[in-house]
């Protein structure tokens, strides 16, 4: 796996991580979370990142011991052997056709909202938003990390202003009482929001790309992840303060309208680029991790076109691949008209699978209080599938199928 050109440092990585984090729910999210939960979703954001905090830190230990472009999966093979490997890069490989047209959705809605585009328009948009990435891909990942930790620059920045031209002040921020807290509540929120770490699996592919995987990579991934944190944190208490969320209101629209309310119309433009950077961010992170996915799945048949670099060393007919499938996917959902919200859900499906095949990766080859941390990600990640309902089959069908019917001697 040390084919790929080594260029990533710790800013760097710091960029990609919480982009991808923040990506298609620093708009939304925060209105969601506080729609279910009032006040109390600022209690829910802390006890959210301690949750998650066994999951990245078993990512991170992974991660600098066994930097690789085939992520989750190739810590799986190192516990359990090359079949669940090849099992686990083939389902992370399955959100293709159902998570990525609906993110590229999202991301295009930004359009929409600015110059009013519709069907045909959305959909030469969502063509284009690809084209975008195969260029910043076949630029290397450190293009794709400058262009990413600015995009996050942006979103902190905003976020900023925000905080500046409302005059918010600490005591102004309404925190209830730990007393006060509903815990009813305090759990409705925690589901909606785990979604918004969902990331970590895509950026563990890009561990063997770090200058220095053993040191950089680990303090990247929880730098950015409080960072990711911190930032819904903020969105949060704006989305409360200027009462931007409601039944009657657009999730999507909470901030874009609050920049409105301090900043006037003509500011919206501003609110509408960086929200749909954020969105490409997170897309592109994962666009390229599934590229590496398939190229270091495809060493195993080193004459195979998809296990060659380019002169860069980048993995560019692997990359050619994953956007061809993702052009395919796109058209056919436009064309056949499928509801989007559908394939979200699935997909969250699939991302909590990966967790968990992490978790139990990292119950067999790491030791001592790191066990103990997979141990409880691996808990958390059982409940999580208990949470997303009858939905989760999904999932668990596409890793029995793959288990049962792929090829035992077969490479992406």
């Amino acid at each position: 796996m040390s084919g790929l050109k080594q260029e990533l440092g710790l800013a760097q990585g710091v960029g990609l991580l919480s982009t991808s984090l923040l990506g298609t729910g620093v708009f939304a999210v925060p209105a969601l979370a506080a729609l279910v939960a009032g006040n109390n979703s600022l209690w829910a954001w802390p006890v959210l990142i301690v949750l998650v905090f066994p999951v990245a830190i078993v990512f991170a230990v992974l991660g600098r011991h066994f930097p690789s472009a085939g992520g989750v999966a190739h810590f799986v093979g190192m516990a359990f052997g090359p079949r669940l490997e090849r099992v686990t890069g083939w389902l992370f490989l399955s959100v293709i056709p159902v998570g990525l047209p609906a993110a590229l959705h999202i991301a295009t809605g930004f359009g929409q909202a600015l110059f009013g585009w519709h069907d045909e328009q959305l959909l030469f948009a969502e063509l284009g938003t690809l084209a975008i990435v195969w260029w910043v891909g076949s630029r290397g990942a450190s293009s794709s990390a400058n262009l990413q930790t600015l995009v996050a620059v942006l979103i902190v920045a905003l976020i900023a202003a925000i905080w500046w031209a409302g005059n918010i002040t600490v005591a102004e921020i309404p925190f209830p009482a730990v007393s006060d807290v509903d815990h009813s509540q305090l759990f409705a929120a925690l589901s909606v929001m785990f979604w918004c770490f969902v990331g970590l699996e895509a950026f563990a592919h890009l561990a063997s790309e770090f200058k220095q995987p053993e040191r950089d990579f680990p303090r990247a991934l929880m730098i950015g992840l409080l960072l990711a944190g911190t930032v819904y944190w903020a969105c949060t208490v704006l989305v409360l303060h200027f009462n931007a969320f409601g039944e009657d209101k657009a999730a999507a629209a909470s901030l874009p309208g609050i920049v409105v309310t301090l900043f006037g119309v003509k500011a919206l433009w501003v609110a509408c680029v960086i929200g749909y950077l954020a969105c490409f961010a997170s897309l592109n992170i994962y666009i390229q991790s599934f590229a590496r996915l398939v190229w270091s799945q495809a060493l195993y048949k080193p004459e195979s076109r998809l296990a060659q670099l380019s002169k860069r060393q980048l993995p560019l007919n692997a990359l050619n691949t994953v956007l061809g499938c993702c052009v395919l996917s796109t058209l056919g959902i436009y064309w056949l008209n499928i509801n989007l919200d559908a394939l979200i859900v699935y997909a969250n499906g699939i991302f909590i699978m990966i967790y968990l095949l992490c978790m139990l990766a990292g119950c067999r080859l790491l030791k001592g209080r790191f066990k103990a941390l997979a141990i409880i990600g691996g808990v958390l990640c059982l409940l999580l599938l208990a949470m997303v309902g009858w939905k989760s089959l999904y999932a668990i069908v596409m890793l029995a199928g793959l288990w049962l019917f792929l090829p035992k001697r077969s490479s992406i």
